[in-house]
């Protein structure tokens, strides 16, 4: 093992949206259980600092692999399209008005059934980005696609926390 090794050469997957949530369960663990610090604890301080690193950087790495969007944005960043969300906002126009349907049906949202409605949409609509993402990295190896993809997806997944929080005040 290198500490320089990609994600996905640490966790000897191929990198690729798609993954075996199992594979990487396994692997985290059998990867933990190699790198704990108590295994090297008559070694010394020194050898159970390294260990440590070596945990932190296993634990960042599982954290990016198993959770689709960082994954993606991982791979993009890797294949020269870093996301950039904080500078880079900008988003196909078909995809601003879907925004900003959905939240005039939020602001309009005064009960259990609208709040589901618009959660099963926005769920759809972030089941279709995850999907077209799987396409664009590993089917198109389109990256700077992918990317655009990413961003829209942080959108949708900050938008479902504002859905959550409006169906929580309405009591739901």
């Amino acid at each position: 093992m290198n500490l320089n090794d990609t994600d996905f050469e640490l966790f000897a997957v191929p990198p690729t949206f798609a993954q075996d949530r199992a594979t990487l369960d396994a692997r985290w663990k059998e990867l933990q259980r190699e790198a704990h610090p108590d295994r090297v604890a008559a070694q010394g301080a020194a050898a159970q600092r390294v260990a440590m690193q070596w945990s932190v950087r296993i634990n960042e790495a599982y954290q990016r692999l198993k959770d689709p969007i960082r994954r993606a944005s991982y791979l993009c960043a890797l294949n020269g399209h870093p996301i950039d969300a904080e500078k880079n906002t900008a988003m196909p126009p078909a995809f601003l008005m879907q925004q900003m349907e959905w939240r005039e049906e939020l602001d309009e949202a005064d009960d259990v059934d609208a709040i589901g409605l618009l959660r099963d949409e926005v769920e759809a609509g972030r089941a279709r980005a995850l999907s077209s993402l799987d396409w664009l990295i590993d089917e198109k190896g389109d990256h700077a696609e992918a990317a655009k993809q990413v961003r829209a997806l942080m959108f949708i997944e900050r938008f479902a926390d504002d859905v959550e929080a409006k169906a929580d005040r309405l009591g739901q």
